[in-house]
């Protein structure tokens, strides 16, 4: 009569249990970690939008530094301070006649 041992199958059931869980642990944290998949997805997209709101915010900047350059005691554009007098504080001439 031969006896039969269950304890190694057991333990090689534990230990490709073991190692299923593991691998899982780890491909679910190369995909949705903190530097997985799909955050560097995210850091790109984010990247992006940053870099487009970074060239739009330089381009204002560089329009509103025009306008103070032509108001400025150096170089005084008179139309653009006549337009801005106009809009700003609502001077009308005489001769003019406003529609609203």
């Amino acid at each position: 009569m031969t006896i039969q041992k269950t304890r190694p199958a057991l333990a090689s059931l534990l230990l490709v249990t073991l190692a299923v869980m593991l691998g899982g642990y780890f491909t679910f944290a190369a995909v949705q970690g903190d530097y997985g998949v799909f955050r560097q997805v995210e850091l790109a997209v984010e990247k992006r939008e940053l870099t487009e709101t970074r060239d739009r915010l330089r381009v204002e900047l560089a329009e509103m530094e025009n306008l103070t350059r032509r108001l400025s005691d150096e170089y005084l554009d008179l139309d653009l301070l006549d337009e801005q007098a106009r809009d700003i504080l609502g001077y009308v001439r005489s001769d003019e006649i406003v529609i609203r």
